[in-house]
């Protein structure tokens, strides 16, 4: 680690303020370099938190944290302000198991004000603590830090308008960077960016092709007249900024300030602390370079928005997260991405959409191969589902591809505009069950259960690569809403088909058969399951459906078994493993049935197979449950 005397002093924010603000440039660089080194051993977000350094340590000099409030938007920037608030040693740790966690969490310390993980709640939750210290009667100040890509949300503009009719002190800063994770999209930064500058340059133009010729023949007019047009420019677009966003903002009820250079840590000193004296809400538009301080991650921010670690030399290309590197076996989202296009390609009608996770989701190549069929619509999934609605309406065969996680924000939509108008639109869920490092606020541990009792809708889930492809075309060519929903990372290396083929919808099929036990498996977990069975001379169910589910197979199983253990990576109420019972309920069938699952908690982050051994799902977890279970019978084994 390179020296950083100004940072070693800094344990906390209360140390940060006794420096001079004349050393606080020394603070912000010292810090960058900390971050390329801490983030380059452990990976993590990182774009978003170089574009993020001077704010963060000009927030914690100017307001009194953690008795003021900074309310972080999703939380990938959020690593500066970790290391300023007595985490600055615990960062090799980052995202591992037991160690902190990627995004603020509030049992983690009093300065993380609120916990996050999904984007655009920062508005809201900062104006709720702002209206409880005035019924509290008290002067401590709320500040919500919001990227332009999460002010995209129809979440973020409830507040706004809320939060612009009430008489709290509130400060919205905007962070202003032209990006989410992938470029921005939507008239909002549209909004933010100039006509008048884009006008500006063309009249420009005009003047430089028409006196060049002239200021060619005099000896330094060329230099001058290059440093008045960028003078020009900077002026135009401040000036536009200024003025396109003050009717936004002030529209809303919020004194506007800005544009104001976010890499400037003095003078945002010198604007927050005039912000916080003042009453009522005010919106501070900040300009920052998502990535700033390395080359690489300016050139490239989608690229370097999160990485795996980074290379010592700064010009070398960098390790990506390894579900984006090419692998020997093809991760879920790949396998997605590939039926995507060849269904798109087999299908003029197919349409598909992402809420802004055009890499994560695997959709890259769609929007090349595709563009006129390819929506990016922003941070904004209840939109998604709407839209695709909207879309199926018209004859589309709409794609929706959304994490798990994402879709529990579009839950009104799913139902309301989708199953119950019985439309047909493909929901490719990604991140199902145990996601590892970005822990509980993105785990997909509950779409099973919340997806489950919605009319009209198949919910299918595959166990490997192959199973994958065969249920995302079963799926499409159903006309119904349906949902398949894939983990994170590759599955079990099986040879996937190249072919359009489909499966019976709602049927099961067994991959193994053994005595006395039966394993009703789902997903994910039909792999352990069949690894224990080997051991335990078990019959193991690839359900392949969890709706319609196969009540034949279920009850055939039953009859002819004694025990049944039931699998799946969700939650256990409500689940799979809940539809199995409700079909023997139904059927009058009464045999010993152990439910293995998430059981009701709030899981961590870490290593997945440690989670999944921790949460009794791996394969070694799963056998030594079911011999617990039934000692007599395995006790000898």
């Amino acid at each position: 680690m390179n020296p950083s005397p100004l940072l070693d002093l800094i344990d906390s924010p209360q140390d940060l303020r006794r420096l001079d603000k004349k050393q606080l440039p020394q603070v912000a660089a010292e810090l960058r370099e900390f971050l390329l080194e801490s983030v380059g051993q452990t990976g993590g977000h990182f774009a978003s938190n170089l574009g993020a350094v001077e704010l963060t340590i000009a927030l914690h000099y100017v307001y009194n944290t953690p008795e003021d409030k900074l309310v972080w938007d999703v939380g990938h920037q959020s690593y500066p302000h970790k290391i300023l608030t007595g985490r600055k040693n615990q960062m090799h740790t980052m995202r591992q198991y037991g160690g902190l966690a990627g995004f603020p969490k509030r049992c983690e310390s009093e300065y993380d004000a609120f916990g996050v993980g999904h984007s655009s709640t920062s508005i809201g939750a900062a104006l709720g603590m702002a209206a409880a210290d005035k019924l509290l009667g008290s002067d401590r100040r709320s500040v919500a830090i919001i990227g332009d890509g999460a002010m995209t949300a129809g979440q973020a503009f409830e507040a706004l308008n809320c939060a612009g009719d009430m008489d709290v002190n509130l400060l919205v800063i905007l962070n202003d960077n032209e990006m989410s994770i992938s470029p921005n999209v939507g008239a909002l930064p549209k909004y933010l960016a100039s006509n008048v500058v884009r006008d500006m340059r063309g009249l420009l133009s005009t003047v430089k092709a028409q006196t060049g010729k002239v200021l060619d023949k005099i000896p330094g007019a060329m230099e001058l007249a290059q440093k008045v047009e960028h003078k020009i420019k900077t002026l135009a677009e401040e000036a536009e900024h200024a003025k396109q966003s003050l009717s936004l903002f002030e529209n809303f009820g919020f004194r506007y300030t800005g544009p104001v250079d976010g890499h400037n840590v003095e003078h945002l000193v010198d604007v927050l602390k005039d912000l916080r004296s003042r009453k009522g809400p005010q919106l501070l538009h900040v300009i920052t370079k998502k990535g700033n301080g390395y080359k690489l991650a300016e050139n490239d921010p989608v690229k370097y928005h999160a990485v795996a670690n980074l290379p010592k030399d700064s010009t070398a290309e960098t390790p990506m997260p390894s579900e984006n590197k090419p692998a020997a076996k093809p991760t879920y989202t790949q396998v997605f991405g590939k039926w995507l296009c060849d269904q798109a390609a087999a299908d003029s009608r197919l349409a598909a959409i992402t809420p802004a996770m055009r890499e994560g989701s695997g959709l890259v190549e769609f929007e090349q191969r595709f563009p006129d069929r390819y929506f990016d619509v922003g941070i904004a999934e209840q939109h998604a589902v709407t839209f695709a609605g909207g879309l199926a309406c018209e004859g589309m065969k709409p794609v929706v591809a959304i994490y798990s996680t994402f879709l529990q924000r579009a839950y009104d939509q799913l139902v309301h505009d989708i199953a119950l108008q019985n439309l047909p639109v493909l929901f490719a869920v990604d991140r199902a069950g145990i996601v590892g490092a970005d822990g509980p606020t993105h785990a997909g541990l509950y779409d099973l259960s919340f997806l489950r009792c919605v009319p009209n809708m198949i919910v299918a889930a595959p166990s490997d690569e192959n199973e994958c492809r065969l249920l995302l075309s079963t799926c499409y060519q159903a006309d119904a809403p349906a949902a398949v929903r894939y983990p994170r990372g590759t599955g079990t290396g099986v040879p996937i088909s190249d072919g359009m083929e489909t499966v019976e919808i709602g049927k099961g099929i067994i991959r193994h058969e053994g005595e006395k036990t039966a394993f009703i498996a789902f997903g994910s977990m039909v792999a352990p399951a069949l690894a224990v069975a080997e051991k335990l001379n078990a019959t193991v169910a690839d359900m392949r459906f969890v709706k319609p589910i196969d009540e034949e197979l279920i009850v055939r199983l039953a009859q002819s078994h004694d025990y049944i253990v039931t699998a799946e990576e969700n939650a256990e109420q409500g689940g799979a493993g809940s539809a199995v019972l409700e079909v023997l309920a139904k059927h009058g069938i009464c045999k010993p049935v152990l439910l293995l699952g998430v059981a009701d908690t709030v899981t961590e982050h870490g290593d997945p197979k440690k989670l999944l051994d921790d949460l009794g799902l791996s394969a070694e977890a799963v056998e030594r449950r079911v011999r617990a279970w039934l000692p007599d019978r395995y006790a000898a084994n």
